[in-house]
């Protein structure tokens, strides 16, 4: 098991790119089960949830190889509909494949997904979903088989999750008939599926906005594809220069993605400067608190960058609030940041950062993705040496994220 070992108070100076977005990703390799063809996707992240992507690809009877920053699948012919348990269990969003098998193939066999522990992501929406589009779905045992012959449909979500509108999508291209997604997630990530789906030879459109439109049963072929930058990515490293101090430019990443973000800590004291394909970001004197940090749906604040913000704000003067809006559990790296000289007070979706003048280094533990990477961004600012475990779930969303840090100047090293 790895563990980061970070020798704080060093400023982060210097130019990086972004690596492709995980959240893109992963539905657009499920995507390419859709396409009687090869997809090229470029600036591919080397992830362990992209891994976890292509083992079910292959158990579908896909070829799926990487060839340096991209992938190549050819899912000319297809064998399988059955996603077993240990690969399910590797990844959370491994049921974004449930609308693309059952396009595909006619059925569908899958078991419950894994990944962080956030508390309840219900898949509920996915499955109503499903069923408007004419499949059957019998829950049994812990798993799910779907089946039928899909037609177009109306489809209105109750709350706009960006997993229930990419499988409704996925499932809506193979239908026959036009369908429309209401009230669907406008997340970035959504367009980039779309844009891919597009390339594919399907119809889709209105993606970024509330309403997509699927006009299904296109004939679809193979394609070449690049990858969005990951917004999430590109916030972290923001954090870690406002933690540790310096002068960052980020680039492959559009900035506009992340304007909640860039605005919060701009408000914290960082001089920040977006481009078209960049973003500068300099701190150089101590920070303080900001108003209340609420995270929502896309373009609100994203619950992903709630806690490498939250790192950065243990540290300033003056106090900010975070409401967590999103999911249930995702304050479990506040008890870590405690070990590290933080004050911060939870209660129920509520967390009142209570600024310190300085933290110092601690043994902590990661215990998901974005908690995990959170500890390291204030370890990046802390005095002393920090051993952060659990490396394994930072690996889930960050490509080489030492790699990245060290040519920033961060002493950070993986044992």
């Amino acid at each position: 098991m790895s563990t980061y070992i970070v020798e704080g108070g060093r400023p982060l100076e210097g130019s990086v790119r972004v690596h492709g977005a995980k959240n893109s990703v992963l539905p657009i390799l499920a995507a390419c089960l859709l396409a009687p063809g090869e997809c090229v996707i470029h600036n591919c992240p080397e992830l362990s949830d992209v891994r976890a992507s292509l083992d079910i690809l292959r158990r579908l009877g896909c070829r799926a190889e990487r060839q340096g920053e991209a992938v190549v699948v050819d899912a000319s012919a297809p064998t399988g509909w059955e996603v077993p348990d240990a690969l399910m269990r590797e990844m959370r969003s491994s049921v974004i494949f449930l609308g693309a098998i059952l396009g595909r193939m006619g059925q569908a066999q899958l078991c419950a997904p894994g990944g962080c522990e956030l508390g309840p992501r219900p898949i509920d929406l996915h499955l109503a979903a499903i069923r408007a589009l004419g499949g059957a779905v019998e829950e049994a045992e812990g798993g799910l088989r779907c089946s039928g012959r899909l037609r177009g449909a109306d489809i209105v979500l109750s709350l706009p999750s960006v997993g229930a509108t990419e499988n409704a999508m996925l499932a809506a291209v193979s239908a026959h008939g036009d369908t429309t997604i209401t009230n669907a997630a406008r997340e970035p990530e959504i367009v980039d599926l779309q844009n891919f789906l597009n390339t594919l030879g399907a119809d889709v459109r209105g993606a970024g906005s509330s309403v997509i439109t699927v006009r299904g049963g296109a004939p679809l072929h193979g394609g070449e594809y690049t990858v969005m930058g990951d917004r999430i990515v590109a916030a972290t490293y923001l954090a870690a220069a406002a933690s540790a101090g310096g002068e960052v430019e980020l680039t492959g990443v559009d900035w506009r993605h992340l304007s909640t973000v860039t605005a919060v800590l701009r408000e914290a004291g960082c001089a920040v400067e977006s481009r078209a394909a960049s973003i500068r970001l300099g701190c150089r004197g101590p920070l303080r608190g900001v108003p209340p940090v609420r995270t929502a749906p896309y373009p609100g604040f994203p619950t992903d960058a709630q806690a490498p913000l939250m790192a950065v704000m243990a540290r300033s003067s003056g106090c900010t609030v975070f409401v967590e809006n999103i999911f249930e559990s995702r304050y479990r790296h506040v008890d870590e940041l405690t070990r590290m000289g933080a004050d911060i007070r939870v209660e129920g979706r509520v967390a009142v950062v209570y600024g310190v003048p300085r933290l110092h280094g601690a043994k902590v533990q990661a215990a998901d993705l974005r908690g995990g990477a959170a500890l390291v961004v204030a370890a990046l600012g802390a005095e002393g040496r920090t051993a952060v475990s659990g490396v394994r779930h930072i690996d889930r969303g960050y490509q080489s994220l030492e790699g990245d840090l060290s040519a920033l100047g961060a002493s950070i090293r993986r044992i």
